[in-house]
């Protein structure tokens, strides 16, 4: 019995700490990989953003203003304004003029000089290979920068002033910041200098970090010793094909993360002892007892390589299987942020393009008004010249009023429905006859039929603005000869079915996948790309999808399914009375060939 427990104990301690190491050591290598892969998302993201901004300071005219005169104390002094723009999201504010000459410098933390900008500036220059950033170091301060041409007037066409830079330092900060996200420690060096770093002193010397930054890359972790201590160690190329190499280390601790091993060891080897005492029995339980904790920790970190950063975890206690537990928790959190901070700054790189396009649209149409209005006062024009200038300014601030309605749709939530029990033929008519108003889609057939009264609960303005949309985006698809829109409505097993379908070309294949996207139109000459997005909007506010029908090529629909009846509070907000207007007001009293009809008995 002795022999058989000591054997058992041996090698359940051999086992198990075989497991635990090769466990921890690919936790530590994948959390390094994820390491850098996050910081490569997040050094991405932040160049498109100051590549944005650094583009936009080029073009405002205070910097061009500025770059206008030719006294390096006066631009000094005038670019300070233009700095504290910038001075938020970077830590290096440069104007050079066209000879390549330094004529201002602004920097967070002193050191950088004139003489090293004015080197690396014409270095930059001179190795331009299409990159959008380059590196400077000068005086132990090593910069991203992103350099912008300053013209007078057009890209083109006009005269080129100067150059704007600016960038953001690789230091100790940005290094804390990092090895917080990796949970270990970080390294930044330019070519064999290390520029920033959170190890201690103590363990830079040896020459061992030196080493590894000198050394090249490889794609697995490797071992390395700094200090006594055991690291399992990457780098990443951050200056692409550079002749000086700019460098991030990740050196995750393995003697940290494997530290409690030498204490469990004792706590198995006491518990063999008291095995052989007391049987084999105690010792299955508290082997089971301890290597439990084990057990869902390699758990989490299985559940965290699959996306999901909820797992639970079972951090009680004090032991340092708990402590990595919460480190690996914490670990855990510090990513979920980092992606979280990644996704805020798609979201602001989509505000801007969306910016883009409505400045773009708005311009546009206010152009036109401008241009039409000034037209007006010409005293020699006939009556109806003035009523042609009159619809043309007319058409611009419907454009206009259209585009901000359908950004203020976006805004809204899905709280903003005021819902009420009717009927859909009557929206579908009403928005049917708004889109009759317009002259261009009077040679346009538009049916609308339905299997019988069709109702039930839905905000009857929003509805009718998206059946307005679909059915106007229909007649200019249908070819103004012989052009037919059928709009079809019908009620099965309490849904609500309504189809729009007209027989123009069909969807082009290339916004086909993303046809319900913004700013996405294809073949209009005013289209601002929010129609059917809006009616995606409402349709989904409503509880709904929509879709488009793959149908041979001479005929396209659109499919609209809605819920029979919505949540118990859209009941309430009805009974207190809040009253629904129409988007377009009803044309009543109007029959022709295009009105509803009712098909059956």
């Amino acid at each position: 019995m002795l022999l058989v427990t000591a054997a058992l104990t041996t090698t359940s301690l051999l086992l198990v700490q075989r497991s635990i190491r090769s466990n921890v050591r690919q936790s530590i290598a994948e959390n390094l990989r994820n390491s850098v892969s996050v910081f490569q998302e997040f050094r991405h993201e932040r160049e498109a953003m100051l590549t944005s901004d650094v583009s936009l300071l080029a073009d405002i005219p205070l910097t061009r203003a500025i770059m206008t005169s030719t006294d390096p104390v006066t631009i000094q002094d005038a670019s300070q304004d233009v700095w504290q723009h910038v001075r938020s999201s970077s830590d290096l504010f440069v104007l050079v003029d066209r000879s390549g000459k330094v004529v201002a410098l602004h920097t967070k933390t002193p050191g950088f000089t004139r003489e090293a900008a004015e080197k690396f500036f014409q270095q930059s220059l001179d190795e331009d290979q299409g990159d959008a950033s380059h590196w400077w170091f000068g005086e132990h301060h090593l910069y991203q920068t992103f350099v912008q041409p300053i013209f007078r007037g057009s890209r083109t066409e006009g005269t080129l002033l100067g150059f704007l830079v600016i960038g953001y330092e690789i230091n100790d900060r940005l290094a804390s910041r990092v090895s917080k996200v990796a949970a270990s420690q970080v390294a930044f060096s330019y070519g064999t200098e290390v520029v920033a770093t959170t190890l201690s002193p103590a363990q830079m010397q040896g020459g061992v970090v030196q080493d590894l930054i000198a050394s090249s890359i490889q794609n697995d972790p490797r071992d390395i010793e700094v200090g006594k201590e055991h690291f399992l160690a990457t780098s990443l190329v951050l200056s692409g094909s550079r002749a000086t190499p700019v460098r991030l280390s990740v050196l995750g601790s393995y003697d940290q993360a494997t530290r409690f091993i030498d204490q469990l060891n004792r706590y198995l080897l006491l518990l063999g002892f008291a095995a052989i005492v007391i049987g084999s029995g105690l010792v299955f339980f508290l082997s089971h007892t301890f290597t439990r904790p084990l057990g869902n920790l390699v758990g989490g970190v299985r559940a965290l390589e699959s996306g999901d950063f909820h797992h639970p975890l079972d951090s009680r206690g004090g032991d340092e299987v708990a402590e990595l537990t919460r480190a690996f928790d914490r670990m855990r959190v510090s990513l979920l942020k980092s992606q979280r901070d990644l996704l805020e700054s798609e979201q602001l790189a989509t505000i801007g393009r969306m910016a883009s396009s409505i400045s773009h649209d708005l311009r546009h149409s206010l152009a036109a008004i401008v241009a039409n209005s000034e037209f007006l006062c010409d005293s020699h024009l006939t009556p109806a010249q003035r009523e042609e200038l009159y619809q043309e300014v007319r058409t611009g601030v419907n454009l206009m009023t259209d585009l901000i309605d359908s950004l203020l749709e976006f805004a809204r939530t899905r709280e903003s429905l005021s819902p009420a029990y009717g009927n859909v033929t009557e929206t579908i008519q009403r928005a049917v006859q708004a889109v009759r108003l317009n002259p261009r889609h009077h040679a346009r057939l538009v049916e609308v039929t339905s299997n019988g009264p069709v109702a039930g609960w839905f905000d009857s303005r929003k509805l009718e603005r998206a059946l307005y949309n679909l059915v106007l985006n229909a007649c200019e698809a249908a070819p103004s000869a012989n052009g037919r829109v059928v709009v079809t409505a019908s009620e099965l097993d309490g849904a609500i079915t309504i189809s729009v379908a007209d027989n123009g070309p069909g969807i082009a294949d290339s916004i086909r996948d993303r046809l319900f996207h913004p700013f996405v139109s294809h073949g209009k000459e005013n289209g601002t790309g929010l129609g059917l997005a809006v009616v995606q909007k409402i349709v989904q506010d409503h509880g709904g999808e929509i879709s488009v029908e793959r149908t041979t090529r001479g005929t396209t629909v659109f499919s609209i399914l809605l819920p029979g009846h919505l949540h118990e509070t859209f009941r309430t907000s009805d009974e207190s009375g809040a009253e629904i207007t129409s988007l377009v007001p009803a044309q009543r009293g109007k029959d022709d060939q295009n009105s509803i009809s009712h098909p059956g008995p």
